[in-house]
């Protein structure tokens, strides 16, 4: 650091990072006592940094930017994961319409149906991780959106084989949607809303399971009109809506608030206003080695990798043989089965806006993420040792809310990674474990213990059990982190970093920025 610039941090005088020449370092002291450059590549918000601070921001300015977000950017992004989660879905609608038939599967054909699309997400999960950071937000999620659709329609290929590497190839288009709704989200909101506007995509679900439910069933009732098998034009429709939708995302959804095509010139600097709190900014698209090597060595990883593979175990299964379950399981005929899909959606739906709706009153994300992971134990358990069948459906429909104790979590890494290599590269792997528990998932259920499927329901309640146990254990590591932090700040420790305006734009991971805190 130049010794003008070391004078005035420690005389108590703020300097900005905006304002500092190219040539210069700034370095500062981290929680853990280590020095940290500051350099300047930085976020792409720095650029608007120095003229934001002359504008004016108010808390009705901060209403009304967070409205137009809600207006502009929500609904399409709720609209992108409901469809692709009908997408998803499509597999277990089609097993009851004759594609197990019809492609002549027999033992655990059908079962690698399920685990190859997870395959293909987990071998591609950092790969497409990596295109989102380097290129156009909207441009990346146009081509794998569209691919995405095109793919589903060619789906309904006459052979197996086709069909497993077309499924293959979904789960690698697939694996983009979750980070690039991640990164959108940190992009447009305060930490503090993060949470309910992820819970509001990640509800979607549901709202996919219902049209995915409607529009199989539909095509069920009318299988003698079509001159092909009923399960490929239900294929065909819900790809051909996901092209649709790709074109609207790709006009509609700027790469970031700096670029947003609704937002006025002045409105741009106040959005870098408002996100400030965040210690967070818009993104960078330099791949940070630094950055990629912390993630792999921050435990924290680890425990959001192991969480989301015991939640996905259960996940796989159902996603696979949910179909099957109330078919083969709970007796239901196909009919109702559909039926029944869409009355789960709907629970799906209404119980995840309802959990996030606690967040007004139960301040701790983590501590519903926790109460989420009870439930789901509760309602496996329900499901699978209950003797009632009434309990049984009961179990089973309420199991889609086993989506919450995931939301939670994406929320959590959302705002509590810093660092853009860092925070991609710990949603990477965090969908990794997701690839991996849903690969897992659909083996668990063995044809050899068809029709119960006991081997696949006890993995459920023992997967809810690992992940319970993990998410307790995350929650104390960000409650004594901040408390640590809070008395070192205290101490007059982080003095260095205080005077040193936006700091939040530098691109810091959170274990470099004292002043980051963990939102729990």
């Amino acid at each position: 650091m130049s010794s003008d610039l070391m004078r005035e941090k420690n005389s108590g005088i703020t300097v900005s990072l905006s304002e500092i020449p190219d040539d210069k370092l700034v370095s500062i002291v981290s929680p853990s006592g280590r020095d940290v450059i500051v350099t300047q590549d930085a976020d792409e918000a720095m650029a608007l940094a120095r003229k934001a601070n002359e504008v004016n921001f108010d808390k009705n300015i901060d209403r009304r930017l967070r409205i137009k977000a809600d207006l502009y950017i929500l609904p399409l992004i709720c609209l992108i994961y409901g469809i692709q989660m009908m997408d998803k879905l499509t597999n277990s609608y089609a097993s009851v319409m004759g594609l197990k038939k019809d492609l002549k599967m027999t033992g655990e054909m059908y079962s690698w149906t399920g685990s190859g699309f997870y395959l293909g997400y987990l071998v591609f999960e950092f790969p497409s991780s990596y295109l989102l950071q380097r290129f156009s937000l909207s441009k990346c999620g146009f081509v794998f959106l569209f691919l995405w659709g095109t793919v589903l329609c060619l789906c309904s290929t006459p052979n197996y084989i086709g069909f497993e590497f077309l499924r293959v190839a979904l789960g690698m288009l697939e694996s983009s949607m979750t980070p690039m709704l991640v990164i959108i989200t940190s992009q447009w909101y305060k930490k503090e809303e993060q949470f309910f506007r992820s819970a509001l995509w990640f509800s979607c679900c549901g709202f996919g399971a219902m049209l995915g439910s409607a529009i199989a069933l539909g095509c069920y009732e009318h299988m003698e009109m079509y001159t092909i098998a009923g399960w490929k034009v239900l294929l065909i429709i819900t790809g051909l809506i996901t092209v649709l939708l790709s074109v609207a995302f790709l006009f509609w959804i700027p790469d970031s608030p700096a670029t947003a095509w609704f937002l006025s010139e002045e409105e741009r600097l106040q959005m870098v206003q408002r996100i400030r709190g965040n210690q967070q900014g818009f993104g960078n698209k330099t791949f940070k080695r630094n950055q990629f090597i912390e993630a792999w060595t921050d435990y924290r990883t680890y425990l959001y990798f192991f969480f989301s593979v015991a939640m996905s175990i259960p996940n796989g299964g159902l996603t696979t043989f949910s179909a099957i379950l109330l078919n083969s399981v709970l007796g239901y005929g196909i009919r109702q089965t559909l039926v029944y899909g869409c009355y789960s959606g709907l629970i799906e739906f209404a119980g995840c806006i309802l959990i996030a709706w606690c967040i007004r009153f139960v301040k701790h994300r983590m501590a519903i993420c926790i109460f989420g992971c009870t439930m789901n134990i509760i309602f496996v358990c329900l499901f699978t040792f209950a003797t009632n069948p009434y309990a049984r459906l009961g179990g089973y429909l309420t199991l889609g809310t086993s989506v919450i104790g995931i939301f939670t979590m994406i929320s959590c890494f959302a705002s509590n990674v810093g660092g853009y290599t860092k925070k991609m590269t710990v949603n990477a792997m965090f969908l990794v474990g997701y690839g991996a528990g849903n690969i897992i998932g659909p083996q668990t259920f063995l044809e050899s213990q068809a029709p119960q499927y006991v081997g696949g329901q006890i993995s459920m309640v023992v997967s809810y059990c690992v992940a319970f146990c993990l998410a307790i254990a995350l929650y104390a590591s960000y409650y004594f982190e901040n408390k640590k932090r809070d008395r070192l700040q205290s101490e007059g420790k982080f003095a260095d970093s205080e005077n040193l305006q936006d700091i939040e734009f530098a691109d810091l991971t959170d274990k470099e920025n004292p002043l980051f805190r963990y939102s729990m």
